[in-house]
């Protein structure tokens, strides 16, 4: 058997994988611009040759915004499922096609500069961490990953590696976050203590019990390949490609949907830290007879989370509140009757000792209240503006990861993984809360009532509940059969 053929073998172990495909990874020569093209010419060592993993839905508008900024190369797509990869294969009609990305990073390494990771967030961990332990500089859409560990794993490696990274929070490079800052900066708030982030997700079925018939497998997906590190357990019509989110096995529900979105201006403002605690109220269904309905392997219908963070730089604590499936917090008293709070279903409100101010989803449409202060108030630029909005988070990468690991372009990148590990551990200290309420549901607590259970003490460095040693559990899920995080 070759050696290409053997790297691509399912269950193919991962330090042979990485052994053996470095020895497949050369490198290439730059040639002087010159002797390549005249004016407008584009040398390769200004170039991105990027492999795409998940390239349906997101993914495919991930490559879409690499592509238009004109330094990429869209060369290699990866896909489990033949029916998402329709479009990406047409409007990149000379990219190579794979369904196993080992396979794709095990024959490709040395044509490849940069991975892109838009699967199922069960996925983002081993997909990322493969990619760069060939030295593959990675953006990866939110959150981060499936678990708290898998970040920091993440963070380490990005660092271990030498790679340019980047999470898919795109609104953390847009102004309106920058407009944020640059109030925080002027001192228009003071000291904030409180902030509350809200969505309207979830938008899918959530707080359900799985279905127990099988569904049949349609015939272009790899269904045991789209399980990857999840337990193996019985396909479902519906669960792809979007209905994913809502199961613990694949997703992170509407925290991990829209936390990453909504809650990085309050990471950005703040330069907040690790939480020092979590706890959370969940909405309970009923069914017939009013008897309340229990679903563990679903997220629930709706959730309150509050997240409590040490003040920095001698500044006040802070008291993180998120709420989704519609729960909204009380319209600030400076806020107009008949004004839009935050975008409408999501946002995020600052308060403060001396003023307050909001935004919608991603940062957008940043307010200070009461709203007409916004234009009368003119403060310093204290933070330097990305480039082409939305457009330049991508760019910006692409930018970065040409100029490699290290740069002053890499450095300034709005979401590497400095900033998007922690953020996305915060997220999931969420999650953290949620399920120790399945824990204890689970030990044979009957809660009469839903309400607010245990609050989670959280020792960040150590990644560690310290009171509750069975939330533990959720830190760090176990993979199953050869999947590792090495």
């Amino acid at each position: 058997m070759s050696k290409e053929k053997e790297i691509s073998k399912p269950g193919y172990p991962r330090r042979r994988f990485l052994k053996d495909a470095g020895l497949v990874a050369t490198g290439f020569m730059i040639v002087p611009r010159h002797v390549l093209g005249g004016k407008g010419f584009i040398a390769p060592s200004d170039r991105l040759t990027i492999a795409s993993i998940g390239v349906g839905g997101k993914g495919e508008d991930d490559i879409n915004h690499f592509y238009a900024g004109g330094k990429a190369d869209i060369a290699f797509l990866c896909d489990v499922d033949d029916r998402q990869a329709v479009d990406a294969r047409k409007k990149f009609p000379k990219a190579k096609y794979y369904k196993d990305f080992r396979d794709m990073l095990g024959k490709e390494a040395k044509h490849i500069d940069a991975v892109s990771v838009s699967t199922p967030d069960h996925t983002h961990a081993v997909a990322a961490m493969a990619a760069m332990q060939l030295g593959k500089h990675v953006y990866v859409q939110k959150p981060l990953t499936h678990d708290i560990y898998e970040a920091r794993m993440l963070t380490q490696a990005a660092h271990r590696y030498k790679v340019v990274t980047q999470m898919g929070n795109q609104g953390s490079s847009g102004d309106g976050v920058r407009q944020l800052q640059d109030w925080y900066h002027a001192g228009l708030l003071g000291d904030v203590h409180t902030i509350y982030c809200y969505t309207d997700r979830p938008i899918w079925p959530q707080g359900i019990p799985r279905p127990v018939t099988a569904s049949p497998i349609p015939s272009e997906l790899d269904f045991d390949l789209w399980l990857g590190t999840a337990p193996k357990k019985d396909y479902f019509e519906g669960v792809l490609p979007f209905n994913w989110r809502g199961w613990w096995d694949y997703g992170t529900g509407a925290l991990g949907d829209m936390a990453c979105h909504i809650m990085a201006p309050a990471f950005a403002v703040l330069g907040l830290g690790y939480p020092d605690s979590a706890e959370c109220s969940v909405a309970t269904q009923y069914i017939e007879n009013w008897k309340k309905a229990y679903f563990p392997e679903s997220g629930p219908i709706a959730s309150h989370i509050t997240l409590t963070f040490k003040g920095q730089k001698g500044k006040p604590d802070v008291e993180l509140h998120w709420m989704d499936g519609g729960i909204q917090p009380a319209r600030p008293a400076e806020l107009g009757a008949n004004e839009v709070m935050g975008d409408g279903g999501n946002g995020a409100i600052f308060l403060g000792t001396k003023g307050k101010m909001m935004c919608g989803t991603y940062g957008v449409n940043p307010q200070l209240l009461p709203t007409s202060r916004t234009k009368e108030t003119k403060v310093p630029q204290t933070v330097a503006r990305v480039p082409e909005g939305e457009e330049g988070h991508y760019g910006a990468w692409v930018e970065a990861a040409i100029a490699g690991y290290g740069s002053e372009k890499a450095k300034n990148l709005s979401s590497h993984f400095d900033i998007a590990g922690p953020l996305t551990e915060s997220v999931l200290m969420g999650n953290l809360a949620i399920r120790s309420y399945d824990i204890q549901k689970k030990n044979g607590n009957d809660f009469t009532y839903p309400g607010r259970y245990i609050k989670l003490l959280w020792d960040g460095p150590n990644m560690k509940i310290t009171n509750f040693e069975e939330a533990n559990q959720f830190v760090k899920r176990q993979y199953r059969g050869d999947w590792k995080l090495e």
